[in-house]
């Protein structure tokens, strides 16, 4: 199920083919609920109006906004993907890695950043990781339905591949020696976030050719890891805006 205008509406605006059925708040209508209805009848799919208390119980007491999708899962990209995804961003190619990222509000928050930033694809790993689901795609307000999302089983072996692809690996640590705007991040980069608290686990962190922290001024130790993969991903769009702006002086 997925539920709540926006992720509703990235549905069926970007993959119609999905929907399988559509149920809509009775007597709910309005200028966000139409384009809805309107490209699901396009697509085949007869919306049903329900009464308050099924949607509550089908959207399992998320705030559901009057509309709630039944839809095929979406599609998982593989690690062996990702020479695909790398060849078709070339040089501005930027994956987003999380690792041990478990809680699905983060994760949602990350895709709709991602989306938001331009990313080539969120990388996780099979285990110990959040998945798409209902929530996920709520908070993602559309972007897990539109951002490329690889799920690998062997993350390592992952960031060997986008070594070998030509992609710098970058590690976030709060301990590191060298901050986020201390780094040159206008090549292929991956960039990997670690859940807050634990961080990156000791493997990945093996596997990453730079470690760099965001310089923090208050008296907080940390910052949630949407927020963190807010802060880096946007510093890679300022580089490289910034450098295409000179080159077309």
């Amino acid at each position: 199920m997925v539920h709540g205008i926006h992720a509703v509406t990235s549905i069926v605006k970007n993959n119609p083919e999905r929907l399988i059925e559509l149920f809509v708040l009775q007597g709910r209508r309005d200028k966000a609920i139409d384009p809805i209805l309107q490209a699901a009848r396009q697509s085949g799919v007869r919306p049903q109006e329900c009464a308050r208390k099924t949607m509550d119980q089908k959207s399992q007491g998320e705030n559901h906004q009057g509309v709630i999708a039944m839809v095929t899962a979406p599609k998982h990209y593989q690690e062996a993907d990702l020479p695909a995804l790398y060849e078709k961003a070339g040089r501005k190619a930027c994956f987003l890695v999380l690792d041990n990222v478990t809680d699905p509000h983060n994760l949602g928050a990350c895709l709709r950043t991602a989306d938001a930033a331009g990313v080539t694809a969120v990388i996780v790993p099979k285990d110990r990781s959040a998945k798409i689901t209902s929530t996920v795609s709520k908070v993602a307000s559309g972007a897990a339905e539109t951002m490329p999302f690889v799920v690998v089983t062997n993350l390592a072996r992952a960031l060997r591949e986008l070594q070998e692809l030509g992609v710098w690996i970058i590690g976030t640590a709060g301990e590191a020696t060298q901050n986020l705007y201390q780094v040159d991040l206008q090549g292929p980069v991956a960039l990997i976030m670690g859940a807050e608290g634990s961080g990156m686990r000791r493997l990945t962190r093996e596997h990453c050719d730079e470690l760099i922290s965001i310089p923090l001024v208050g008296s907080v130790s940390s910052l949630n890891v949407s927020v963190a993969a807010g802060v880096c991903l946007f510093e890679v769009v300022r580089q490289r805006q910034h450098t295409s702006a000179v080159q077309t002086k």
